[in-house]
């Protein structure tokens, strides 16, 4: 299949379906009595929701999709598309000022719900305009429920032919860090283009295994939603987690060949596994601290000596696949994305045996944009561009995106899309660097930077991410706009723990520039979660929220008394 001749991701789909075998196992949910669907059940299921959804919109309405991530959503999604409507598939972890926001704004033609519980949380925001409502399950109002649209007879196999890649195939909402949710329109051209360039990057790990993901992350987010097409092309089982308690048990189950997450999973991973490794003692101690040393001397491209070679060989075998088979023993690589991970904890993963692929994007941009290469890591940057988008670097640093990845515009936002895509650039907002072998150096973002009393520019995240190497440090937030000096706040399981912070604190500050150093900080006990508004639903602190919670705490640690 040659992607870049496909016209639509509908297209992708049904081609996809005519090279596999249409009863090899496609969709699975994790959760206990549910079904395994084969390409043939989803293909058929497509069909009729399809008729159903085409009998209903005009081209281009908009069809918005609140769910938890199942079968039903990817079958959905296609089934929009292909009834020629533009899907819009919102996050489950919303505020109700985001859901009433997001329906008045896309004025959607059909709603798709799950259940009971994620439609109260928009009936309040629903709109005369809208023509019907699709349940998965039974809703307390009336609503066509799915099942009976799939027992219908009517078995009419349309497959849109008159979608082009640059019409909109979706609108994603922004997670919304300042102020209300942004909606991106995507291109069915923008996201194909993204899946060219993850497919030149996966192939290398599927050889061996036939590819197998499993999902955790919300498919309305941008980068999942992606990745569910990436999967398509490469002809994938895909698993949907029950939900991130159980991953790791649900890991165990599905033995993934590639899983995508953002930095928070790697570093609450990293967290884990470093308590674990903390507490061994004697042979064992001294093992795991040689599978560090040497994983990192071979990421690196260190030579090893022939003793070396013989002690990483018993690593490899005594502590690297018992870590691999904790995450279900197939395990070809994780794929970072959605943020920056931090360098150490990049390092940690590759050392131990379990490759990571930090990349880089945004929503904007369908959303990859470059993505380090198996075998070629190199942890500090985010890899090489997408041979599908060009990249350049404005005179103050700025990472410039052209590309058919770009997104369309933000929905009824033209003054906005004018400011970020000029001449067809998308200008992204992070400052970075290409490195002489021509990878990708992300250094800052312009709109995070801390500009202190000064005016001396500082990236809180650098900071933000050091502090999370701690065991004792769940999450922290760093603080100091128009200040003489950085202050922070600090989560943590137990307020005891403060002078072990303390001296923590105290050997990360005589490593950084005076500029950078925290001089005070406060113990919280209170996590920054999605629920309280401090999160956003892609895990990214939001920092006006906190400041706003904060303010005369954070303030405080600026008084002389």
């Amino acid at each position: 299949m040659k992607i870049y001749e496909l016209n639509s991701l509908v297209e992708l789909f049904f081609k996809k379906l005519e090279e596999v075998d249409d009863n090899k196992p496609f969709l699975k949910w994790l959760k206990p009595n549910k079904p395994t669907y084969t390409w043939k059940d989803i293909s058929e299921r497509i069909f009729k929701l399809t008729n159903k959804i085409k009998s209903i919109i005009q081209e281009g309405d908009r069809c918005l999709i609140l769910s938890e991530n199942r079968p039903y959503w990817l079958m959905s999604d296609i089934a929009i598309m292909n009834a020629g409507g533009i899907s819009v598939p919102i996050f489950t972890t919303y505020s109700a000022d985001d859901y009433e926001f997001i329906l008045k704004d896309c004025n959607p033609s059909i709603i798709i719900v799950s259940n009971n519980d994620q439609f109260k949380k928009i009936k309040n925001y629903i709109s005369p305009d809208v023509k019907k409502i699709i349940s998965f399950e039974k809703i307390e109002v009336d609503s066509l429920l799915i099942n009976d649209i799939l027992n219908e007879k009517n078995t009419k196999k349309i497959i849109n032919q008159n979608l082009k890649r640059n019409m909109p195939a979706c609108i994603i909402y922004t997670s919304g860090t300042s102020g209300n949710p942004k909606g991106v329109i995507l291109s069915h051209g923008g996201i194909l283009a993204n899946c060219e360039g993850a497919y030149d990057l996966l192939v290398p790990l599927i050889q061996k295994k036939n590819p197998v993901f499993l999902t955790w992350l919300p498919l309305s987010h941008s980068y999942e939603h992606t990745v569910q097409f990436v999967q398509i092309l490469l002809g994938a089982k895909i698993f949907y987690a029950e939900s991130l308690e159980k991953l790791l048990t649900n890991m165990k189950i599905a033995k993934p060949t590639i899983m995508t997450a953002v930095p928070r999973f790697y570093q609450n991973l990293f967290n884990k596994i470093s308590i674990n490794f903390s507490k061994q003692k004697g042979l064992k101690r001294r093992l795991i601290d040689q599978t560090i040393l040497l994983g990192k001397k071979t990421l690196k491209k260190e030579p090893l000596t022939l003793v070396e070679k013989i002690i990483n060989f018993c690593c490899e075998k005594l502590v690297r696949r018992k870590i691999k088979n904790q995450f279900g023993g197939n395990l070809q690589s994780f794929v970072s994305g959605g943020g920056a991970l931090d360098q150490k904890i990049g390092e940690f993963l590759n050392s131990i045996g379990l490759p990571t692929l930090q990349g880089y994007g945004l929503t904007e941009a369908s959303p990859v944009v470059s993505c380090n290469i198996p075998g070629k890591i190199q942890v500090e940057t985010v890899g090489p561009p997408f041979k599908t988008n060009t990249i350049k670097i404005e005179s103050d640093g700025e990472i410039l995106i052209k590309g058919e990845n770009v997104m369309l515009g933000y929905w009824n936002k033209k003054k906005e899309t004018n400011e970020v895509i000029k001449n067809g650039w998308l200008y992204t907002g992070d400052i970075g660097e290409i490195t002489k072998d021509g990878h990708l150096k992300i250094t800052d973002r312009k709109k995070e930077l801390i500009v202190n009393l000064g005016g001396d520019n500082i990236s809180p995240t650098k900071l933000e991410n050091l502090l999370c190497l701690n065991e004792n440090i769940k999450q922290s937030f760093v603080y100091g706009d128009k200040k003489s000096y950085l202050v922070a706040l600090i989560v943590t399981d137990n307020i005891t723990n403060k002078e072990k912070i303390k001296e923590f604190l105290n050997r990360i500050n005589k490593k950084l520039s005076i500029i950078e150093k925290i001089k005070k900080f406060k113990l919280i006990t209170q996590e920054f979660t999605i629920e309280n508004r401090m999160l956003t639903p892609t895990l990214k602190l939001k920092r006006k929220e906190i400041l706003k919670n904060y303010k005369q705490e954070l303030e405080k640690l600026y008084s002389n008394k």
